[in-house]
């Protein structure tokens, strides 16, 4: 798929629709490339989890089950999976649109079992207040823990349970399939993945995610995909030996079912550091700040960031209606407390910046510290407009400004090097053509004609893979520090840092890098599907601080306004490696 999962329109399947697709596995049951185990066949065990259901399994053969849950008994197919100590078995309840995950401990007999169900009906609110009827299709989950009841045995006193213990660590994963990903389990409650099989663009996105501690090198994962198909992917994976055996279950771009077990071997590729307090082992859920009425926990509730539901949608006529009432640049934001001081660096100076290939012919003059003059060479008018300008590197100008009269609205963020003449231009304006309030940009390269400058013919700017597979903090204020993971080259998220500094609600989005000199880049990037905010800064990891702009359009009007923090290199990912051209496996 070449379309982005954040812009995909997924079927709204009905709960009807569902049903009939799921008729389709009624005799065979998940499928899978690996052999199953006969362990289980023959066998009967009952299951007894806290809070929740007893579970009398009998398993006739290799694959097929019955089971009766608190009275009400059911039958269908099964497969089943070992490793280390852990055997998984996954089955559905067709009548009832669920099924369940069970994974066992043989060593402990300890039990946890993830339900999943569709067609939930569910109602969730968002974080900004909305309230929203999940779509069918989105499988919902609940986790139990319990254990395997044993005569003459009393109930174990530990269970498993949440923890933050995979917080940080990114792995590559092969599955029998043929399907590679990266995931970086970057978040208590999210995780961010990059599909190297399934999508072409070599795109990060962010998932609800939990992780559950079965012991020191076994862990049991699962993550869904609110917001995009809803599919939903459980595994157990030993560190040790970096395998893992899993199930995915739902209904893909082409609608069509996908319920199937896997093995698969990984990777791990790096580690992040956690900035959460030491004592804490993250065995409690973490509860999405929602605003409204705080209500009580309800089966399959989870901390989902849904920030499309919140966005308001305008239409291009309807932003520039807006700009023409209001159009600001420069006010003071939380999102700038820790910023770069501005500078006069141009203050005084001529000159005429030239982009590449038909790009734009730009002559300024610059008398004052926040304003200056422009024409385009197409122009006979100077504009006189307001700027701001960093110095963010020795004899390096970050300068920003709006284009008079736009239409729709663009401003300008430039980088002008002041010992070589190169000169970036991130040319963004309102609108895509997905909504009109979100900002789109480009990357233009050139040269400037400057008194005291023999600029380069050939030598440019270049877009840049350098910070792929880093993370770093950005504290803009006390009140505000996330951080950014560059998970992939043409996307980047961000994670917001809850109150104890552990790393809760995770979005991304396309982005671009540019490098100006050796630990300069610039970061282009849009809130796609989210709020509509481009983000355009300069990050100079010598002095561990970025500068630079914010840009966008609401009701309200639109906003040119800046941005600066304070870093912290986080850690990294060696993952460059998977990237790049190649050829695609056939037959996945």
């Amino acid at each position: 798929m070449n379309i982005p999962m954040h812009r995909f329109k997924y079927t709204k399947l009905t709960k009807s629709q569902i049903g009939e697709k799921l008729k389709a596995i009624a005799e065979s049951g998940p499928l899978c490339r690996s052999e199953y185990t006969d362990e289980l066949s023959g066998k009967s065990i009952r299951i007894i989890t806290d809070d929740g259901p007893v579970f009398d399994y009998s398993f006739r053969d290799i694959r097929n089950l019955s089971v009766r849950v608190d009275g009400e008994s059911f039958s269908g197919s099964y497969g089943a999976l070992p490793l280390a100590n852990m055997i998984f078995f996954s089955h559905m309840i067709l009548s009832e649109q669920r099924g369940y995950n069970v994974f066992i401990d043989r060593d402990t007999s300890l039990v946890t079992i993830i339900e999943v169900w569709f067609s939930s009906g569910r109602k969730e609110r968002t974080m900004g207040g909305n309230e929203i009827i999940i779509d069918d299709r989105e499988a919902q989950r609940h986790i139990y823990y319990g254990y395997v009841e044993k005569n003459g045995h009393t109930a174990p006193e530990t269970r498993h349970h949440l923890t933050n213990r995979l917080e940080g660590k990114g792995m590559y994963w092969e599955q029998d399939t043929g399907i590679e990903t990266l995931e970086f389990y970057s978040s208590v409650v999210s995780t961010n993945f990059v599909e190297l099989t399934r999508l072409m663009d070599e795109l990060g996105y962010c998932s609800p995610s939990d992780y559950v501690l079965v012991n020191d090198n076994i862990f049991i994962y699962n993550r869904t995909e609110c917001e995009f198909s809803g599919i939903f992917t459980s595994y157990v994976v030993d560190l040790f030996t970096r395998k893992q055996i899993g199930v995915r279950l739902g209904f893909n771009e082409r609608d069509e079912l996908e319920y199937y077990m896997f093995r698969g071997e990984g990777e791990i590729v790096g580690e992040l550091t956690p900035l959460g307090p030491f004592e804490k082992q993250g065995n409690e859920p973490m509860v999405s700040p929602a605003s409204g009425t705080p209500r009580p926990q309800v089966k399959g509730q989870r901390m989902a960031y849904r920030p499309v539901r919140d966005f308001i949608y305008m239409t291009d006529e309807e932003v520039h209606e807006a700009a023409l009432k209001s159009t600001t640049n420069f006010e003071p934001t939380d999102m700038a407390v820790n910023n770069m001081p501005f500078s006069d660096i141009l203050v005084g100076k001529e000159f005429t910046l030239r982009y590449d290939r038909g790009g734009p012919v730009i002559h300024y003059k610059v008398e004052e510290k926040f304003k200056l003059r422009y024409r385009e060479d197409k122009e006979n008018t100077w504009h006189e407009v307001e700027y701001r300008a960093y110095e963010a590197d020795h004899d390096l100008a970050w300068f920003s400004h709006l284009l008079v009269d736009s239409k729709p609205r663009t401003s300008l963020q430039i980088a002008l090097d002041l010992t070589n003449g190169l000169t970036t231009c991130i040319h963004s304006q309102m609108g895509t053509e997905y909504y009109g309030n979100e900002v789109s940009y480009y990357a233009i390269f050139g040269v400037a004609d400057m008194e005291g400058i023999n600029p380069p013919r050939y030598l440019r700017h270049e877009l840049s893979d350098d910070l792929v597979g880093h993370a770093w903090s950005w504290t803009y204020s006390n009140n505000m520090t996330s951080m950014h993971l560059f998970t992939a080259p043409n996307s980047h998220a961000w994670t917001i840092y809850t109150a104890d500094q552990s790393l809760g609600s995770q979005w991304c989005g396309p982005s671009l890098l540019v490098k100006v000199r050796n630990g300069v880049h610039i970061l282009a990037e849009c809130e796609e599907a989210c709020n509509g905010h481009a983000m355009i800064v300069m990050i100079n990891e010598k002095i561990r601080h970025d500068c630079g702009f914010d840009f966008y359009g609401s009701r309200e009007g639109v906003q040119l306004n800046l941005v600066g923090a304070i870093g912290r290199h986080i850690g990294y990912y060696d993952v460059k490696k998977y990237f790049g051209p190649k050829a695609r496996k056939k037959g996945v």
